[in-house]
């Protein structure tokens, strides 16, 4: 489910409102065999004492296997036409077309078993009367179905609920552009005006893209690249105020540019790096920036000098958390983000997969 999000420049569960998972996708035909299987196991065990134990779970295996993936196929199928009638009409539409699987599997079952065909392991593996088999079966199913149609509604409420926070967070990300940074870059545009216009007139276009980028859908990824210059255009905007003061270093020709990212991944990095750790100091200092490739794994490392501790600005963490969330909804356990103070240095480590856009970048960072 990531790549196919990632693939369409969102965030997982962007757009899709119904609580069912994909059952057309591999994973959940694998996850059904596995559920199926830990099922008919608990079944054997619980009936041990009575039958034997191997053939018990050979026909119970048997039997919720053809249960578990007839199922999967229906909804697989139907599930467009479930999301259609909503959450409540669906979810009594799944609820009543699971517990009739169960029980048409139920009834196949016992006329296999009775017509013969199987005279051998009839006695064995089908029951005797169907009457009971059915009712018993069906009584099951219901429950197991209803517990799992909540169970995936539960998941996915507390999914949105996350998507939800991480939104909010970006648009905070994004309305809270510091005043004194747009004030101090305008004063700045206004005395380059008389003194260097061409470079006002950059300065004033890096101010548009900036604010451009801040103002972009916030489920939307980017590639690096774009990333990349997005930082570079902050940094560009910064260095006409503090001048040599402000250094940066970048490590980053080992980059893929094509991979997938959220936006604003690092310009707040380096928003936070210059604010806290440059700006206080009156010799200034470097920010370095290093990023690398090992095998699927991209890993990013942006570490600034402390400020002065009389000085130090206390910060709210407001960025580092947002890209933290972001980052475990569009890449899951696979991603990392460490933070701290280590000596006299501000470290932070960003850690995801190298998925690649659909249409790499052109060009190098």
């Amino acid at each position: 489910m990531t790549r196919q999000a990632l693939s369409d420049g969102t965030f997982r569960g962007e757009g899709d409102p119904f609580y069912l998972p994909n059952f057309c996708a591999s994973r959940a035909a694998v996850a059904i065999v596995v559920i199926v299987e830990l099922t008919a196991i608990v079944l054997s065990i619980a009936r041990s004492g009575t039958v034997n134990f191997w053939s018990e779970l050979a026909r119970s295996s048997l039997f919720l296997l053809w249960i578990g993936l007839v199922c999967a196929a229906l909804l697989c199928v139907l599930r467009p036409s479930l999301a259609r009638l909503g959450v409540g009409r669906g979810s009594t539409a799944a609820l009543v077309l699971l517990t009739a699987v169960v029980a048409a599997v139920s009834i196949g079952v016992f006329l296999l078993g009775a017509s013969g065909a199987f005279a051998a392991a009839a006695p064995m593996l089908f029951p005797r009367r169907l009457g009971p088999f059915v009712l018993r079966n069906t009584a099951i199913g219901f429950v197991i179905a209803a517990v799992t149609l909540r169970y995936f509604y539960v998941t996915h409420q507390w999914r949105r609920n996350i998507e939800m926070r991480a939104a909010a967070r970006v648009h905070a990300l994004q309305a809270r552009i510091r005043p004194h940074f747009l004030f101090n870059s305008m004063n700045t545009i206004a005395a380059l005006t008389r003194t260097a216009p061409s470079q006002a007139e950059q300065a004033v276009q890096d101010l548009a893209d900036l604010f451009r980028a801040s103002l972009a859908d916030p489920h939307q990824t980017i590639t690096l690249a774009d990333e990349l210059e997005i930082a570079r255009t902050y940094q560009r905007i910064e260095q006409l105020r503090l001048g040599e003061r402000l250094r940066v270093s970048w490590e980053v020709e080992s980059l893929p540019t094509d991979a997938r990212v959220p936006g604003l991944l690092l310009q707040p990095l380096l928003e936070n790096a210059i604010y806290h750790g440059i700006e206080p100091r009156t010799a200034g200092g470097t920010v370095e920036i290093r990023g690398e490739r090992a095998g699927e794994l991209i890993s990013v490392v942006m570490r600034n000098p402390l400020g002065p501790p009389h000085g130090a600005r206390e910060g709210h963490h407001l960025a580092l958390e947002n890209i933290r969330e972001r980052l475990v909804l569009l890449y899951g356990e696979r991603a990392l983000v460490k933070a701290g103070r280590f000596g006299d240095e501000y470290i932070v480590t960003l850690r995801f997969p190298y998925i690649a856009a659909a249409h790499p970048a052109a060009g190098a960072a």
